[in-house]
């Protein structure tokens, strides 16, 4: 017992001494690259070698990319990230990467200004910035695009993400991204999302996009019943007449009854605005632009199960050929033996 109890102790130890290695080989390369050149060659290697290793993202991926924003500038470090992964050609590993790089920003403590500075996205120009430098890369994910919508409080654009997923788009993974996302609102960090509910004349795309996600989720599921529970919390004195008559149509970008000439910013503010944009973002491209990247994930997903149809029909037809042939059975008339044969009464056996 006691050596088990040693053995135990020594793993510890040795994993204790191997996160104390990376951590002051991640200080020595923050060190360099405090120079812009080196800066983005880190960041390359870094993401060549998660996209090498699997396993190294899934395991000490968060541990890296934490301690690299803690000393190279969160934000810096996650603009870098997201315009490498915007032109990653291999689509499965910037999805899986994008997926961990948005868990990170939505739960770590060393991210906590960036969600700070999301949060004023319709406001802030830096948010907005911000904003818009992470979608091109997010929209590798469904998920992350609408964890980021969330966070950033463009409901209205979550209502519209939501809606135009397609068939394909709703398969195990995203229902299993969907359950995370449904348990992490639960949370402290989405605490301002869930006293947002109780204005929900201010807060109606809000809404939308939450009884959206409701639809998409079994109804037998976890997530189903969490996020039901949630919204059937809402006490009804939060619903008025004149709040009910906003209630969104079937234009994704208007209210009922707002006058000509004059858009809905983001839950409940109305400003003057000829076009689609608010605050400098184009959310109709930025729609557009989801699209798009979502129907190249879909095609290369057919392509690739095309490949894996072929492949197996290829490996089967040589089996096919290598079968020996059996051999004909071939009858032949053996007569009884004498042993078994019946004899009648009187009959004597030769």
């Amino acid at each position: 017992m006691s050596v088990i109890l040693l053995e135990g102790h020594q793993d510890r130890y040795l994993v204790y001494a191997f996160l104390t290695v990376v951590l002051l080989v991640l200080d020595v390369h923050a060190c360099i690259a405090r120079d812009p050149h080196h800066f983005r060659q880190l960041v390359v290697f870094l993401v060549h070698n998660f996209r090498l290793d699997n396993s190294l993202l899934e395991k000490r991926g968060a541990l890296i990319v934490r301690r690299l924003c803690v000393l190279l500038n969160a934000e810096r470090v996650y603009r870098e990230l997201s315009t490498i992964l915007e032109r990653e050609s291999d689509f499965d590993f910037a999805s899986i990467m994008v997926q961990a790089l948005n868990l990170i920003l939505l739960t770590s403590s060393e991210l906590s200004e960036i969600r700070d500075l999301l949060k004023q996205s319709l406001v802030n120009p830096a948010g907005k910035d911000l904003y818009v430098s992470l979608y091109a890369s997010w929209c590798h994910s469904p998920m992350a695009i609408i964890s980021l919508c969330f966070l950033a409080q463009t409901y209205q654009h979550a209502s519209a993400v939501i809606q135009s997923m397609e068939e394909e788009d709703i398969n195990v993974k995203f229902l299993v991204q969907l359950d995370k996302l449904i348990r992490l609102m639960e949370t402290p960090i989405f605490a301002y999302l869930r006293l947002q509910l109780l204005e929900p004349g201010r807060y109606i795309w809000l809404f939308k996009a939450l009884y959206g996600l409701l639809m998409l989720l079994p109804q037998q599921s976890a997530a189903f019943k969490i996020l039901k529970t949630r919204l059937k919390a809402v006490p009804l004195y939060s619903f008025n007449g004149e709040q009910l008559k906003r209630m969104p149509s079937g234009d994704s970008y208007q209210f009922r009854n707002v006058p000509d000439g004059f858009r809905t910013i983001e839950d409940g503010d109305v400003a003057k605005d000829g076009g689609s944009s608010r605050n400098g973002i184009n959310f109709a491209a930025r729609l557009q632009q989801f699209q798009q990247m979502q129907h190249q994930h879909r095609v290369l997903t057919k392509t690739q199960a095309k490949l894996r149809n072929m492949s197996t029909s290829l490996s089967k037809e040589p089996q096919r050929e290598e079968e020996p042939r059996k051999p004909q059975s071939i009858e032949v008339n053996v007569p009884p033996s004498r042993s078994s044969s019946k004899r009648g009464p009187g009959q004597l056996q030769l």
